[in-house]
């Protein structure tokens, strides 16, 4: 029997993918969480927009937004509820009003669910 051919031993001028880095979905995500953050502590701040219990949702946000990025599934569970919680809200307005613009937003939520429950997305998860 003839002995498997050892693996050839890799190029070092290859870059070596870095399992540690997020995916770019993953980090368009994270930023997208950052800037609905942001719009509800600008929306409690100028007074009036928003109650302010919504800085709790900000802080969720932000909790989901940087555990996204290091790779804690946990995040990943709660990033993947606060989107499928907005498409379900904005998808609900669009209902209602029949708004352009809820129909974007809710689009929006809905494609970065989908990109979310990838099974290659959870696989990158620890």
């Amino acid at each position: 029997m003839t002995d498997p051919q050892p693996n050839p031993p890799e190029d070092p001028q290859q870059p070596q993918p870095d399992a540690r880095k997020p995916l770019p979905g993953m980090a368009a995500v994270a930023l997208y969480l950052m800037l609905l953050a942001g719009t509800v502590v600008v929306g409690v701040i100028s007074g009036g927009h928003y109650p302010a219990f919504f800085l709790l949702f900000a802080v969720v946000f932000v909790t989901a937004s940087a555990g996204l990025i290091v790779g804690f599934r946990w995040a990943w569970a709660l990033a993947l509820a606060a989107v499928f919680l907005l498409a379900c809200y904005w998808a609900w307005t669009f209902a209602g009003v029949r708004s352009g613009a809820a129909a974007v937003q809710g689009l929006l939520n809905l494609v970065f669910f989908l990109y979310l429950i990838r099974p290659e997305v959870r696989a990158r998860l620890h």
